[in-house]
């Protein structure tokens, strides 16, 4: 599993011209699932992401959390976060897994985040998705599950 974690004063994300989540102080997400992923790793991998220090405390020191600060989360699926570009130019997606699996596994994690954060909002899995974004910093950092727990 890998995260794409950017600190944010909003984000927003689109389907179709209608905004389908919409979040103001905290984290846009985009989640890539691969086909060995877990309940149990995506479990290890939200709670690592609610509890990152990212935020400024009253000193300036990157000290606080999401629910320091009262952060919210805005969780986009890209599977393209498991393109595999080692041979030609034309990325391989073998790696990413299959909606079928990934779908539920995308819902799961939305729903971990809540026994974290008070709003967490999503985009629509498998849609072609508009995202915007106020980027606060920037300060953006990748979680990949292979490098923190080696699964």
């Amino acid at each position: 599993m890998k995260m794409v974690i950017q600190r944010v004063r909003e984000a927003s994300v689109k389907v179709e011209g209608e905004t389908v989540g919409s979040i103001g102080h905290g984290f846009l997400v985009l989640l890539g699932i691969a086909g060995s992923d877990t309940e149990e790793l995506s479990d290890r991998m939200v709670k690592k992401l609610c509890s990152l220090r990212i935020f400024e405390d009253e000193a300036g020191k990157t000290n606080l959390s999401l629910a320091d600060v009262g952060g919210e989360l805005l969780i986009i699926s890209q599977f393209t976060l498991y393109a595999d570009c080692h041979h030609g130019n034309r990325p391989s997606f073998i790696y990413a897994g299959a909606p079928s699996m990934a779908e539920p596994l995308y819902e799961h994690v939305l729903e971990e985040a809540k026994k974290y954060v008070d709003k967490v909002e999503g985009g629509r899995f498998g849609a072609d998705m508009k995202v915007s974004l106020l980027n606060d910093g920037p300060f953006t950092i990748v979680l990949d599950s292979k490098e923190i727990f080696g699964a």
